[in-house]
Order: C-alpha cells, then structure tokens, then sequence
C-alpha cells in the first residue's frame, strides 16, 4: 500500500512522542512492504510562535490530501494566558471542524502486564475493555456563547445543541462498534435537567430500535457513569455520549489502567483521514528529558493503521509488539512506580525490534 501520513508533533513531548511512533510505522511499512509518505507541519504553540495562527492553512491543506494524521500534543503553560489572542487548542478544535471528525475513539484496555499499575483492586479493574466514542463537533463546546455587563453584573453563557442528524450519525457509529465486539451499547445523557440530553436520548432510541435491535441497549446519566467507572468498569462495552460529557468520561475512565501513556485515541469522519493521537496532554514539566512514555502514540499508529488504512495485521503486530515489551518488564518512569526505568527512545527501540511480518 502506498499511503501519505501528515505528523504534527505539537508541542511539550509531542516531537519527543511522534518521532517514536513515526519510527515504528517506518517499520511497519518496512516489514509488510508499504509505502508510506511522511510529511510534519505545525500546529498548537509552536504553530502561533512561528506564524501566529495554532492551525496554519499549509497544515489544514497537507491534512486534507492525505490519508491519516498523527498528532503528538498541544499547548502548555507559555501559551495559558487567558487573555490571549489566541491559543494551541484552538488549533486541535478548528482541526477537528475543517476536517468533519465527529467520532472520538478512546479505548480503555488494560494491559494484563500492567494491571497492579491500577489506582483500583485488580478485583475490580482485571478484564476492563471499553471503547467509548465522544462526539466530538456539536454540543456546547461548538455552541453559542458571550458576556454581557460589566462589573459585578458581568455574566457568560455557552449553549448546548444537538442536532438530530448529529446524534444520528455517531449512535449508528457507536452501534456498528459495538456489534464487532460484545454487542452491548450504553448512552450517556443527562436528560433528567438538560433539553439537548433529552433530544439525544429520544433520537438514540430510535436509532437503536429501528435499525439495531440486536444490539443490547441501555441508558445511564452521566453523574452516575462516573461512580460505575470506578466500581464495575468490565460491565461496560461500547459507550456512546456527546461532547462535555465524553471530555470529561475518559479522562476519568483513563487512569483506570493506571497511566495516561497508555491510552491511544482516534478522531474520525464521514470521509477524508483520520486524526489519531495519545489522550495525554503535552506534559511540559518533563519536555525534553526524553523520560516519556511513547506507547500511547505507538498504539496510536496502530489505531491509524486499523481504521484508516484497512491495515489490520499490521495493526496487530504494533499491539503485540507493545504487549511483548510489557511482557518483558520494560517501563518508562510513568509506569515503573519507582523502580527501574528506560527512556523514550530506548522504550521504542524495543518496541520497533520486535515488529515482524508473520
């Protein structure tokens, strides 16, 4: 396959994040006979220092004409200032606007090797498998908002819409899902208080019953998904929620596993390429010191080469590479817990010698 993958390393440890998993997929294609194109551009922090604009048009034509994108990460306390003109993540919402991607992915899996890595009791955590899909280009992160007064009698308002067609079409994403894996979809709302949860709700409904009645279905309010993530996550398959909600769902659901740098996620569309990327943010405070974990970008990859590429042995031979490696005893600082540690680069050396084309 010949393939173009546009990098955007970002800022903090994206450069030190991507060049891992850019080295792997060299492998890959190495390994498999491919032909992959890469090409980096800029975006976040680094993209307003040298331009002055978080999202330069060069980086949003280079992403339209290829076939997946790679992010590292964005922003960091440089950039925080609130009065800002401008700021790196608004470079990561337009991205994900000009390019239509209104599904995020995140699996939560834990890695058996790393199951006492866990916050909670290996009772409770062993065999955790959820994929959550966020929408991710409507709800209140998109919708009208403004101050009005001044003073004392300043106020500030954001709005929540949904659109029926966009409840539609990441129900149906998140149903498709879940029939490949265990056939259990479960909706996130809050429709006891707010009117856009409560639209969401009749429209996934419908969706569920009228083109997917083999799938089990239920519905859970979003306060309370937030206890059951923490004492009976493995009851959970698919879940599907919008925006805020998905925001704030998987940052929870990913210290489940025990370490951010573990968990891959993935932004698609309609059409036109894919987004992927680690959950974790740009981690400034440890920029440079090349101790970050890359397995989260490198399962990334995988993801991009799964989804994007129709690559799935390839795909399974990056995830098989990371568990060997986990397997073996090898952690970065973030998963070591005090004990011995490798570096970035070491951490994918060993990942990278052990992909092979079966």
């Amino acid at each position: 396959m010949k393939a173009s993958i546009v990098l955007l390393p970002g800022d903090g440890i994206g450069p030190e994040i991507t060049a891992q998993a850019h080295r792997v997929l060299q492998k890959i294609a190495a390994e498999f006979g491919h032909d992959f194109e890469f090409s980096s551009h800029l975006i976040g922090g680094i993209a307003i220092d040298e331009t002055g604009d978080p999202l330069p048009e060069a980086t949003v034509e280079a992403c339209r004409q290829s076939q997946a994108i790679l992010l590292g990460a964005v922003g960091g306390p440089k950039w925080d200032d609130p009065t800002a003109k401008t700021r790196p993540e608004v470079g990561l919402l337009k991205i994900r606007k000009e390019l239509g991607l209104f599904a995020n992915l995140r699996p939560i899996k834990l890695f058996d090797q790393l199951v006492d890595a866990s916050p909670l009791r290996r009772e409770i955590i062993e065999g955790t498998d959820i994929l959550f899909l966020r929408e991710l280009t409507g709800g209140i992160y998109f919708g009208p908002s403004g101050r009005t007064g001044s003073g004392e009698n300043e106020s500030a308002s954001q709005a929540m819409v949904y659109s029926v067609s966009e409840v539609e079409r990441i129900v149906r994403l998140a149903a498709k899902a879940a029939q490949g894996r265990g056939n259990h979809l479960t909706s996130v709302d809050k429709a006891n208080v707010l009117e856009p949860s409560r639209l969401w709700r009749q429209v996934a409904a419908r969706v569920m019953e009228t083109e997917f009645p083999d799938v089990k279905y239920d519905v859970v309010l979003v306060d309370a998904m937030a206890m059951h993530l923490i004492n009976r996550p493995k009851d959970f398959d698919v879940v599907v929620t919008g925006n805020m909600f998905g925001d704030i769902l998987t940052d929870e659901a990913s210290m489940l596993p025990g370490s951010l740098g573990m968990l891959p996620s993935a932004s698609l569309g309609s059409d036109g390429p894919g987004l992927y990327e680690p959950i974790h943010g740009s981690a400034p405070d440890i920029a440079g010191q090349g101790i970050a974990n890359p397995l989260a970008t490198i399962l990334a990859a995988a993801m991009l080469l799964r989804h994007s590429l129709g690559l799935e042995t390839e795909a399974t031979a990056i995830e098989a590479a990371v568990s060997g490696v986990l397997e073996s005893g090898l952690r970065t600082a973030d998963l070591a817990r005090g004990g011995e540690s490798i570096g970035t680069e070491a951490m994918g050396d060993a990942v990278v010698e052990r992909i092979k084309a079966s």
